[in-house]
């Protein structure tokens, strides 16, 4: 997991670099939201929304945090 958060603090310290970023920032939400879950039922797609938004100030799209919510759930990083 260590891979994934250097090439997320890369992506957040080059926002000109746009292709892939939002995907890659999105898998991230996705693992700090499992690792650190605020309620009992499993983790939605609001829920990587949110902590996108608070983290990184970023919008997630409906096509990026579905994706990388599902791909976290299977662990296919």
């Amino acid at each position: 997991m260590s891979g994934l958060w250097r090439a997320a603090l890369t992506a957040l310290n080059q926002p000109e670099a746009t292709l892939g970023r939002d995907r890659l920032l999105a898998l991230c939400t996705a693992e700090i939201a499992h690792a650190h879950p605020t309620h009992q039922e499993p983790v939605a797609v609001a829920d990587v929304q949110r902590i996108a938004l608070t983290e990184f100030s970023l919008l997630l799209d409906e096509a990026h945090a579905p994706t990388a919510l599902a791909q976290r759930r299977n662990n296919k990083w």
